[in-house]
């Protein structure tokens, strides 16, 4: 009596699924490594390598040594390679002993200081350059991180010397006068926009101007110069209890603006991620006619972000006033407000992002000085080094084309940090008619 069979085959081996999925196709890798070398982070890196090199480039061409060996390149091209060897690996190492570690110094502390002062330098960049991504995640060109930097370092300095508070409530009161600042600067800018239409732009450019000249007329007061110092540019010393703590001792300049450089990196990426704002925010800025159809309110999301980013802006200048230099005068903001759209556009407007662009452009400040003082360097070579990355950054299309990388797909949506997949065949399509079987 044979065993009833259930088909006319042989029954299938059943697969394990998790050996399916250890084995990728060729074409899956291919669209990995496709889609890795598409990614931004890529082309970020790729820029500032290109940067380097271009500035290699001016580095060679601005030493006389090389320029002399390479007259004779042909005849004795070793003399050429060592020259220029020696020249910039002086120069390099002399940025990384200004800006990370001082491998030649005679004591700890001056072996150790030039990684503070790169953390120092970065804080206000940090800050400011968060301000100034936000508003480009909204589809906003906030230009006026300058002047909402200056009403912040107004508001902090006022508090810090008019009020006579306990420590710890007087710093962070000290602080929220910096936000508070920035964020009715950025609040102008964002109102006009949103009710009115002007061009946030136009309108951030002609605020810098407005607070640089307020703030040559506020140093004339005596609420900020004392008696009888109408006459200096310069304003008194913050109290004790409204400085930033230092983080190092007395011997570094590092404080604990940092950490509250961190805790805003932080504060922005759950704002833009996880909050219902910061959704708001993020479809403002891809779509503002969907945003509006969805029912979000496009002038309300606009004047929110302005005021948002001028706050950060504002906190920023608590940094050389509360921190650093511990007064104010009229070069307090200095170049941090325009430096922050570097840093923003190097960061991809991600918090991630713009803190480690932060701590490079602090770097690159740090390092400057220290790499002037290598032969036949000059500073300058470090505004260079800054003004490649920002147009190799500025111009993906260039970077993709020195090295040949592939072109990024980009998604409906238009965001550049998301990975493009392929569109699915519709779920709803009507499937084939089957044919219909014959009679026996």
């Amino acid at each position: 009596m044979s065993t009833p069979s259930t088909g006319s085959g042989t029954a299938p081996t059943p697969t394990d699924p998790s050996e399916e999925r250890s084995a990728p196709s060729p074409s899956s890798q291919s669209a990995l490594l496709r889609q890795v070398a598409s990614s931004p982070a890529v082309v970020g890196l790729l820029a500032i390598l290109a940067a380097l090199v271009l500035s290699s480039i001016l580095i060679l061409a601005a030493d006389s040594q090389v320029r002399y060996t390479a007259g004779y390149l042909l005849n004795r091209p070793g003399d050429f390679l060592h020259a220029a060897g020696s020249t910039l690996s002086e120069a390099y190492s002399s940025l990384l002993r200004g800006s990370v570690l001082d491998w030649r110094a005679t004591t700890g502390v001056r072996m150790i200081r030039p990684i503070t002062d790169t953390l120092t330098n970065a804080t206000p960049l940090i800050i400011a350059g968060l301000g100034v991504a936000v508003a480009f995640r909204a589809g906003l060109f906030n230009i006026g991180g300058q002047g909402q930097m200056i009403l912040g370092a107004i508001t902090a300095c006022y508090v810090g010397i008019a009020w006579n508070l306990p420590p710890v409530v007087h710093l962070l009161l000290a602080v929220f006068g910096a936000a508070l600042g920035g964020l009715l600067w950025g609040g102008i800018a964002g109102v006009l926009k949103a009710r009115t239409g002007a061009n946030e732009v136009i309108v951030t450019i002609m605020l810098n101007s407005i607070a640089a000249h307020l703030l040559s007329q506020v140093l004339s007061l005596k609420a900020f110069n004392g008696e009888g110092e109408t006459g200096n540019r310069k304003s008194l010393t913050v109290a004790d209890s409204a400085q930033y703590p230092s983080l190092a001792g007395s011997s570094f300049r590092l404080h604990a603006g940092f950490l509250l450089a961190l805790l805003a990196a932080a504060a922005v990426w759950w704002l833009m991620e996880r909050s219902r704002l910061g959704f708001q925010l993020r479809a403002t800025g891809l779509n503002p006619d969907a945003a509006r159809t969805a029912g979000m309110s496009v002038p309300r999301v606009t004047s929110l972000v302005m005021m948002i980013s001028g706050a950060l802006c504002g906190i920023a200048a608590s940094a050389p006033v509360l921190g650093t230099q511990k007064s104010m005068d009229e070069s307090v903001a200095g170049t941090i407000g325009f430096d922050a759209i570097t840093v923003a556009l190097l960061g991809r407007s991600r918090p991630v992002g713009t803190v480690l662009a932060g701590l490079l452009f602090g770097a690159l400040r740090a390092g400057g000085t220290a790499m002037q003082a290598a032969p036949g360097t000059h500073i300058k070579i470090v505004l260079v080094l800054q003004s490649t990355i920002v147009l190799f950054i500025a111009a993906p299309p260039l970077v993709r084309a020195i090295f040949r990388l592939p072109e990024r797909r980009e998604t409906r949506g238009g965001d550049p940090s998301s990975a493009s997949v392929p569109a699915a065949a519709p779920a709803t399509a009507p499937a084939p008619a089957a044919p219909a079987a014959k009679e026996a």
